[in-house]
C-alpha cells in the first residue's frame, strides 16, 4: 500500500495551502493581513482534516445503515476489512438511483463507505464486493484525506482569485498595498493551479485503488464488470452539477456528472476503458502466475 507516500503528499499539500494563504494575506493586507491569514490557514487546515467526510455524505444525502437493514453489505465490508487487518468503517447508503460509491474520512479509524441505492440494485454480490474493495483501498492508501485537502486548496486559490477582482489594482505609495502583478497572476493561475492539483492526484489514485482493490478481493474481472455497468448507469442518470455535488464528484468511483463538452477537460477520473483494460491485464497476470 502507498499510505506513507500519500501521507507525505498530504503534508506537502497542506504546506502549500498554508503558504498560499499567508502569501495572499500579506499581498492583500500587509502585516495585518498576514496575521489574519495565519488564523484562516489554521482553521482551514483543521477543517479540511477533521470535517471532510461530513461534506461528501451530506452532498449525497447519505444515511448510516445498520446490519439489520443491509446484512449483505455489512458482511462484505467486514470480510474485506478483516482480510486487510483494518477496522470496520461506518456504512452509509445514499437514496440515489444513479449507481455509484465513495469512501471518505481522514484515516482507517475514521472512515465511511457509502453506496447508492442504484448500485445495490444494479450489481451482483461479486461485483459489489469488488467495488467495496476499491473503496476500502482508497481508505487504506490515505487517498481520501489527500483529495479533501486538494479540494480545500482548490477552493482557497479560487476564492483568493475572486477576491482579487474587487480590489483596486492601481499603485499606491503605501508599501503594504497589493501588488497588481501578483493579483493578476492569482486571477489567471489560481483556478488553473487548483485544477492541475486535483487532476494530478485523482487520476493516479483511481488506477491505484482499482489495482489494490482487485488484489484485496482477488477478483479483478468482477471490478472490471462492475465499472462497465456503473459507467453506463451513471451516464444514463447523471446527477445535477450543483456546487455541493461538484465538490464531492471526485470521490466517486465513476464521474457522477454529465460528461462531454468543456466538462470532460476537467474530469477527475481516468477513462473507464483504460481502467477496465488494466484490470483485465491484472487478471491475466494472476491467472498465469
Amino acid at each position: 500500500m502507498h499510505s506513507h507516500h500519500n501521507g507525505l503528499k498530504t503534508a506537502a499539500l497542506l504546506g502549500l495551502l498554508t503558504a498560499l494563504i499567508l502569501g495572499a494575506g500579506y499581498w492583500l493586507g500587509g502585516s495585518g493581513g498576514l496575521v489574519f491569514a495565519v488564523f484562516i490557514s489554521l482553521a482551514l487546515n483543521a477543517g479540511s482534516y477533521f470535517f471532510s467526510d461530513k461534506l461528501a455524505l451530506r452532498a449525497m444525502r447519505a444515511q448510516p445503515v445498520s446490519e439489520a437493514e443491509f446484512p449483505a453489505l455489512h458482511q462484505i465490508v467486514r470480510e474485506l476489512a478483516t482480510t486487510a487487518g483494518q477496522p470496520m468503517p461506518r456504512l452509509y447508503v445514499s437514496p440515489t438511483m444513479q449507481p455509484n460509491a465513495f469512501a471518505t474520512g481522514r484515516n482507517p479509524q475514521h472512515a465511511a463507505v457509502a453506496v447508492t441505492t442504484g448500485i445495490t440494485q444494479l450489481l451482483d454480490r461479486r461485483e459489489l464486493r469488488a467495488v467495496i474493495g476499491h473503496e476500502l483501498s482508497h481508505v487504506y492508501n490515505r487517498d481520501i484525506l489527500i483529495s479533501s485537502v486538494a479540494a480545500a486548496l482548490a477552493g482557497i486559490i479560487t476564492s483568493i482569485a475572486q477576491l482579487a477582482i474587487f480590489l483596486p489594482l492601481g499603485g499606491s505609495d503605501d508599501d503594504d498595498s497589493p501588488n497588481p502583478a501578483a493579483l493578476l497572476a492569482m486571477l489567471i493561475l489560481g483556478p488553473m493551479a487548483a485544477t492541475i492539483i486535483q487532476l494530478a492526484i485523482s487520476r493516479n489514485r483511481e488506477y491505484q485503488a482499482d489495482a489494490d482493490g482487485a488484489a484485496l478481493t482477488g477478483d479483478p474481472l468482477a471490478l472490471a464488470s462492475a465499472l462497465e455497468k456503473i459507467q453506463y448507469g451513471a451516464q444514463r442518470l447523471p446527477l445535477p452539477a450543483d456546487n455541493r455535488l461538484t465538490s464531492a464528484a471526485h470521490l466517486m468511483i465513476a464521474n457522477p456528472l454529465k460528461g462531454g463538452g468543456i466538462a470532460s477537460l476537467f474530469s477527475t477520473h481516468p477513462p473507464m476503458e483504460q481502467r477496465v483494460a488494466r484490470l483485465r491485464q491484472q487478471a491475466g497476470a494472476i491467472q498465469y502466475r
